[in-house]
């Protein structure tokens, strides 16, 4: 927003014509003249018109239609116009049939004439836009008739692929009713399988469609020989054993599917594909080849953000992915926060720290984590300056549960409500994850849940303590295309050996409000307090967050939320002093994930406390 703000205030970049764009958005300037990079440029008017009443089919025809969706843009010469109303029609055409509209008649005229009648090469009068029609007549809905299987898909239940008599016909489910008995015999091992004969007849008689689906499997065969191409700093082998695809275990799409995703969360490659070959080897396993192309190594970045309480934050980073060959990375990363809100410079909040990652130690499974972090956090709770260094192992259990645990040390130095105390602190947290989400960005099913314990001891007062927090997230998608998602969040904690609060770190001790907790108060706001009115942290929390995500558009949400939550000083939360906030939200569905804006007020706030707050993001808040 800043550069953006810098860029428009510039006469010299403005005159110019230069754009601010985002996500294919212009914000201010404007787009380079389309009808400069078109040869020979024509420019038309089209206009739809269609006796559809129903609304979602009257978008889809719209949202087919090339020649309404590039209505601002010219073609290349007076037969562009012709070349492009008739590949409009065969795309409307197919959309009728997807909604199973197979009596449909689609009629284009250019100029006044039909396309069917216009001369190889014709002219129009160019003085002004080529005018052009777009008529849809869009006929009865056609309902499945009857359903034969054939070959080895025989004797299965029409009902299992959306075609039982009587339901809607469309091209599209019959399609992917094909694809899924396909599917359904790759997945018992028959990596050949191919569907051998689709045929559809509709009788404009009765409105009705006869569907014939066949299939051959052919012979169950395990995985064999794995090779893999286009790998030039990573090692090939490396390669072959992080995907765990190994010669002689069964052939299914979803574990080829699972190794493209393995190979590509590590982040070194740009693109991944299993190749599987079209014949068994003589011994009878399925050959295959991973084809990778590498991403650049090295990377940085920079980035900002704003929140009401806390002023303006930067942030950099530098990175490898792949140091010695097997993908181990290497992140440096600082950031400096509070900018605006304090002219002290002792003041502000800073950090600088460094990760190294080495996947598939020891086994494909394990990945080992070394970091290093130094920071100073200036909360209105305390003021805290901490150096931590942690080496742990990260093991995937299963494709949806992963065990972390860690050695760390860390030494801290906090000036809080207990004063001035230093710290020196031994951990083993030990983590446990079950992610079941259908997506990590923006999940509309399933569930995440998280459990971890953290046994400590702190050197210099001779205290041990342990940690225990655990968090569960559930989803549930409402209505057509999964519109309205009802999301909630339940986490809580408890401190064990902190009977006197002064002996534990501030880091360490339990506070809630702001962004990833209860929104509308500030950050870590939510506390027991003492005499002198100074928070403390607890030795215990419960938070929950409750959203209603609702899509208005296929790319703008809003998200009415709740979030509640207290902090006690006692390992039992008495829940004498609930907290809660409310407020809207608004997303912005991206590529890797939803732009997040959300606006909260404290509907019970501490006196002189925070009287709202902003917050934005990527991805949901939860």
């Amino acid at each position: 927003m800043v550069i953006a703000a810098a860029i428009a205030c510039s006469p010299a970049l403005v005159s110019n014509a230069f754009a601010f764009k985002l996500f294919g958005m212009t914000f201010f300037g404007k787009d380079d003249d389309a009808a400069d990079q078109v040869p020979d440029p024509v420019r038309y008017d089209v206009t739809l018109t269609t006796d559809v009443v129903d609304p979602d089919l009257k978008e889809a025809l719209e949202n087919s239609s090339r020649l309404v969706g590039d209505k601002d843009h010219p073609v290349s010469g007076d037969l562009g116009v012709v070349v492009k109303a008739r590949d409009d029609r065969e795309r409307i055409i197919a959309a009728l049939y997807e909604k199973a509209r197979y009596g449909g008649v689609v009629t284009i005229t250019v100029d006044g004439k039909n396309i069917d009648d216009l001369p190889p090469n014709p002219t129009f009068n160019r003085s002004k836009p080529v005018p052009v029609t777009v008529n849809v007549a869009a006929g009865p809905v056609f309902k499945v008739r009857e359903v034969q299987f054939g070959g080895e898909a025989a004797n299965r239940n029409p009902a299992d692929y959306d075609l039982a008599p009587g339901e809607t016909a469309g091209s599209l489910t019959i399609i992917k009713a094909g694809d899924k008995i396909v599917e359904q015999l790759k997945a018992e091992g028959r990596p050949l399988a191919k569907l051998t004969k689709r045929e559809v007849v509709a009788d404009h008689k009765t409105d009705t469609v006869d569907i014939v689906l066949a299939a051959n499997g052919g012979p169950v065969a395990p995985i064999g020989d794995v090779g893999v191409s286009g790998a030039k700093a990573v090692r090939s082998d490396f390669i072959q054993r992080y995907s765990r695809l190994k010669k002689g275990e069964a052939y299914s799409p979803e574990t080829l599917k699972k190794a493209g995703d393995r190979l590509r969360a590590l982040g070194t490659f740009s693109s991944v594909t299993i190749h599987e070959s079209d014949t068994l080897a003589a011994d009878g396993t399925l050959p295959m080849t991973i084809e990778v192309s590498e991403g650049k190594q090295r990377y940085f970045g920079v980035g900002a953000q704003y929140s009401t309480t806390d002023g303006f934050g930067l942030n950099g980073y530098w990175g490898h992915r792949n140091l010695f060959g097997g993908a181990e990375s290497l992140r440096i990363e600082g950031s400096v926060g509070r900018l605006g809100e304090t002219l002290d410079v002792g003041d502000l909040d800073y950090s600088a720290g460094v990760t190294f990652t080495k996947p598939g130690i020891f086994v494909p499974e394990a990945t080992l984590i070394a970091s290093v972090l130094a920071k100073t956090e200036n909360p209105d709770a305390y003021n805290a300056k901490l150096v931590t260094a942690s080496l742990g192992i990260s093991y995937e259990l299963s494709d949806y549960d992963k065990l972390t645990g860690a050695g760390e040390v860390s030494w801290e130095r906090d000036d809080d409500a207990f004063g001035n105390n230093s710290y020196l602190t031994f951990a083993v947290p030990l983590q446990y994850d079950r992610d079941m989400r259908d997506n990590k960005f923006d999940p509309t099913e399933g569930y995440r849940a998280m459990a971890k314990v953290t046994p400590s001891y702190e050197a210099y007062n001779g205290t041990f303590f342990s940690g225990f927090e655990g968090s569960i997230s559930g989803y549930k998608g409402l209505g057509a295309e999964d519109r309205i998602v009802l999301a909630a969040k339940l986490s809580a904690g408890v401190l064990v050996g902190a009977d006197n609060l002064e002996n534990i770190p501030a880091t360490r001790r339990f506070f809630a409000g702001g962004g990833g907790s209860v929104r509308g108060y500030g950050y870590q706001e939510i506390s027991p307090y003492d005499a002198d009115n100074e928070a403390t942290g607890g030795a215990s929390y419960v938070t929950a967050s409750f959203e209603t995500r609702l899509k208005v558009t296929d790319t703008i949400g809003i998200v009415p939320f709740l979030d509640i939550g207290t902090v006690s000083a006692d390992m039992v939360p008495d829940f004498s002093d609930i907290k809660a906030g409310a407020g809207i939200g608004i997303r912005y569905a991206t590529p890797f994930g939803p732009l997040r804006l959300d606006f909260a007020v404290p509907l019970n706030k501490y006196e002189n406390g925070t009287d709202y707050g902003i917050y934005a993001g990527i991805g949901q808040s939860f």
